[in-house]
């Protein structure tokens, strides 16, 4: 790069020969009492140096190899060029004269590594930005097929680069035959969120494939009637079994099944398809409704929390539908004990083993086979360092817990699904009243008022919510601190499952923190917020519906459509 700057070269030549005539000056071993006439003869001396010096530079340019710029390029038109060969006008301030620079970087082409990875900077973002970002992945449903459930939203923001948690929904229509042979058709309504640690590929692998294992496994204890296709109703314990068998199934395929088959071939082109799914991990909140029983069976594996919000007798209530199954939930430490009585160090720290938080996970290989196949992974292929205190594994079991609740569409009820990053900034009662206070916004259902929120600022506060969990080994939450204002929410989003991230970032509605939070970039973010992935349903009786209808994209509450409509 050439750059023409007369001043700096006259201040860099004068610093030059300031610098020599200072040694020549302490090489004579002038005293302080010398003559003034030598004095005035050595700042005639540094004078002459200094002026010749300039003289030498201004006209042999290239002597001192300084940034300047050839006279034949003096005049010439400076253009940046950038790799797609779009021209740039050059910051003049930077280069002074005009002249020809070109440069190329990860960011000037659409398809380059930092554009693909959003690299760009760390910038203040506008209240546009921050609502773009935070309603980048959401998506909301209408379901009006008359079968209590009436719309389900979802939302997720990452902190880990790409985001570990996923999700998964699906509807399945089923002709059912009833008791006294009555023929009727039932939906399998499934909601899935998978949060994902040590890397994505488990959830992943979840969210493409456990229903379908759950599915699978219905087929077999809904028997088949011979006439019209219809299918007996199992007993509740039974769906229950099938629940646990399709966890278990897909975890042994990831895991055993999958291992085995790679140390057979030796197919070291094949290690990351099968081995990644194994050694990273990830926890599993399944919900499973069925339409014509109103029954809710909600499957957790891992610390993913299920919720459940109704209004009766005058007030709002939460139930938890699930129980966090982590290191510090006394019944699963008192079953990892009873399995282990030898190992006294099988739990420290709330964690397995003193590492893992969940107690019950998919993959997470390192904590189910024994020392000599992890080495043999390792010295064939690739893995993970054994964890301390490995001795007679498995440690952890993809088996899931499994709760049953009786759906009551006429009290409004509604399931929040989460994985545990909103957990850990919202309580179960923060949560309800927040899409309580959604719900009157969006005339779902009318204001909560008595006589005495008349004189006080009612409005601008949540909802009383009552906690009837009778469980309460779950963790609260810990990263919610009380700030000025806190108490005090943010309503600005048409998606309910939007809505319970900004606010659980806002720690009280503050746009502030809110917005400090969005701009930490991965991976300094995953110390101040998890992976968020939320999903609401909502239980009702539609005014206008019809069973064979498909579902319809909600487009206020879904950020840039989709492609295409979702199916049934």
């Amino acid at each position: 790069m050439f750059i023409l700057c007369p001043r700096q070269q006259l201040e860099y030549v004068a610093s030059r020969h300031m610098h020599l005539c200072k040694r020549v000056i302490s090489s004579t071993g002038a005293k302080k009492n010398a003559p003034r006439l030598f004095r005035k003869r050595n700042v005639a001396v540094v004078s002459t140096l200094i002026v010749v010096g300039s003289y030498i530079t201004l006209s042999q340019v290239n002597y001192y190899k300084l940034d300047s710029v050839p006279s034949s390029l003096a005049g010439a038109n400076l253009q940046k060029l950038t790799a797609s060969g779009a021209a740039r006008a050059a910051p003049q301030e930077m280069l002074g004269k005009q002249c020809f620079l070109s440069a190329t970087s990860s960011m000037f082409h659409p398809d380059g590594a930092g554009s693909k990875q959003n690299k760009q900077g760390v910038f203040l973002l506008s209240e546009e930005q921050v609502n773009a970002h935070l309603r980048q992945f959401e998506e909301s449903f209408l379901v009006n097929r008359g079968k209590g459930v009436t719309r389900y939203d979802v939302c997720q923001l990452l902190s880990n680069s790409p985001i570990e948690d996923d999700r998964a929904e699906e509807i399945v229509q089923v002709p059912v035959l009833q008791e006294n042979n009555i023929k009727t058709s039932t939906d399998w309504m499934f909601f899935g969120v998978f949060d994902g640690h040590g890397g994505w590929t488990t959830s992943s692998k979840l969210r493409d494939q456990l229903i379908l294992y759950i599915i699978h496994e219905f087929g077999t204890i809904f028997k088949s009637v011979k006439e019209d296709n219809l299918r007996y109703v199992p007993n509740s314990a039974t769906i229950d079994q099938a629940i646990k068998n399709g966890f278990l199934k897909l975890d042994h395929d990831i895991v055993t099944k999958n291992i085995k088959t790679l140390l057979q071939d030796n197919n070291k082109a094949r290690a990351a398809e099968l081995l990644m799914p194994a050694l990273s991990g990830s926890c599993a909140l399944l919900s499973f409704y069925d339409t014509n029983s109103k029954m809710l069976k909600v499957a957790v594996t891992g610390d993913s929390r299920a919720i459940l919000g109704s209004y009766k007798d005058n007030r709002w209530t939460v139930r938890q539908l699930s129980v966090d199954q982590t290191g510090s939930n006394p019944s699963e430490v008192a079953r990892i004990i009873s399995e282990h009585p030898d190992e006294p160090n099988v739990i420290r720290n709330g964690r397995v083993l003193g590492s893992l938080e969940p107690s019950r996970a998919f993959g997470d290989c390192r904590y189910k086979l024994p020392a000599y196949i992890q080495k043999e992974i390792y010295r064939r292929f690739f893995g993970r360092r054994l964890p301390n205190e490995l001795k007679l594994p498995p440690y952890v079991t993809a088996e899931p817990v499994i709760t049953t609740t009786k759906i009551s569409p006429e009290n409004n009820d509604f399931l929040v699904m989460a994985s545990d990053g909103l957990y850990e900034m919202l309580s179960n009662e923060d949560i309800v009243g927040l899409v309580v206070k959604w719900m009157e916004k969006e005339k779902m259902v009318k204001p909560t008022t008595s006589f005495w929120s008349y004189f006080s600022s009612a409005e601008k506060e949540l909802p009383q919510v009552a906690d009837v969990t009778k469980d309460r080994s779950s963790k609260q939450p810990f990263r919610k601190t009380k700030s000025p204002g806190y108490g005090s929410f943010l309503l600005e989003d048409r998606n309910v499952s939007t809505h319970l991230i900004r606010n659980a970032l806002s720690n009280g509605g503050s746009r502030e923190q809110t917005l400090m939070l969005l701009l930490i970039p991965s991976p300094l973010s995953r110390r101040y917020r998890d992976d968020l992935t939320v999903t609401v349903v909502f239980f009702g009786c539609a005014q206008s519906a019809d069973e064979n209808a498909a579902l319809e994209i909600n487009a206020a509450a879904t950020a840039g459509g989709l492609a295409s409509k979702a199916k049934l």
